[in-house]
């Protein structure tokens, strides 16, 4: 950042401050859980998936280590037998194709839709080979996509969808919230999501009492009872009691919080009219405004000047899964997600951003014009 400027620094992100806005809560919640004696899968963990679920309105939820963990235990129950390949996104982070490969199956990729930025029915509709058994679509930046039709079209030839929505927990569309469309869904409670615990969680939501049942075994070694591992592909992936009592603490903010999020972006895109930089917008119950991402095709200038003045920002993501060299993956052509890859920006949005930060990031804005 220029040292002469005179604008205060605007960070991406600053967890102290609700760490300070909560502190009255999360002390009550980790006094609960040291009265208890519970540390591992006790009473705040299942008051916690029982709201959860209540909250999402599914029938079950299984709090597991971390979002990673969740897509991966998903995947692995989805899978219909015979099958070998997941279909995903190349433009979000990694996780989907590090949880397939985790779970032993091979990765393809379809491009995203141009507007949303997520996969939608049409994207993805010509790349169903008849190897591919689960599609995960991953609700990019807070927008639950419309996922109706995709998931029609997937059921149509037995594939499952598994939803990732890490990014978009307190979603909803008229049909229902992120998380309620899919076959098993997904979402990290890692500290910088818009439901954040004090460290790594996640969870599987899903109707399917089955799928639900799988799920709760395979996160504890496969167990059917203690010691006695009845099927393949467990694992140790519990959410612990502390993370379960932060995050039932938490949930009651959370479409709050969700709301604040939506306007910091609406000034920003408002803040951003008829100049070089494309703020995408967070407008509706469906979208909420994980990150404030923007287009420009001058990425580098862009964000120099708002460093110029004061003002953080980040990539999500640089580079898609398809052109990452640990991934090996086949060649693929992907135009939107390559095209977005070097043109996406993130400006600062949580929701504990003040409104002098928020005026000074949409100044750093105009100041490109």
């Amino acid at each position: 950042m220029n040292t002469t400027s005179t604008f205060s620094p605007v960070p991406m992100n600053d967890l102290s401050r609700g760490i300070r806005r909560d502190r009255e809560l999360l002390t009550l919640a980790m006094t609960q859980v040291l009265d208890s004696g519970w540390v591992v899968l006790g009473p705040q963990h299942d008051s916690f998936q029982k709201a959860l679920a209540e909250y999402l309105g599914v029938s079950h939820v299984i709090g597991v280590a971390s979002g990673t963990d969740a897509l991966e235990l998903a995947i692995k129950v989805a899978m219909p037998e015979g099958r070998t390949t997941v279909l995903s996104a190349a433009n979000a982070g990694g996780y989907a194709t590090t949880a397939a490969r985790r779970a032993g199956f091979r990765v393809r990729y379809a491009d995203v839709d141009f507007e949303s930025l997520c996969l939608t029915e049409a994207t993805i509709s010509a790349a169903l080979t008849a190897d591919i058994g689960v599609v995960v679509i991953t609700h990019l930046y807070g927008n639950l996509t419309d996922i109706g039709g995709l998931v029609a079209l997937c059921h149509e030839r037995g594939i499952r969808v598994v939803e990732d929505c890490a990014q978009a927990i307190g979603a909803r569309r008229p049909e229902g919230a992120a998380g309620s469309f899919g076959d098993l869904s997904t979402t990290s409670f890692y500290p910088t999501k818009n439901l954040g615990a004090l460290g790594d969680g996640g969870a599987v939501a899903t109707n399917n009492a089955a799928f639900a049942a799988k799920v709760t075994q395979l996160r504890q070694y496969g167990w059917v009872s203690k010691y006695r591992v009845a099927i393949a592909g467990g694992a140790n992936s519990r959410l612990d009691e502390i993370q379960a009592a932060v995050l039932l603490a938490r949930l009651p903010q959370l479409d709050a919080l969700n709301d604040r999020r939506r306007w910091i972006i609406a000034q920003y895109v408002a803040a951003a009219a008829g100049g070089p930089l494309r703020v995408l917008p967070a407008v509706g119950e469906h979208h909420v405004a994980h990150l404030a991402v923007a287009l420009t095709a001058r990425r580098d200038e862009v964000r120099g000047v708002l460093a110029e003045h004061g003002v953080s920002t980040d990539i999500h993501f640089p580079v898609p899964d398809h052109e990452q060299p640990g991934f090996n993956a086949e060649p693929h052509s992907l135009p939107n997600t390559e095209e977005f890859a070097g043109q996406s920006l993130s400006l600062p949005c949580f929701p504990e951003l003040t409104d002098e930060e928020i005026l000074t990031v949409c100044k750093a804005i105009r100041a490109l014009a």
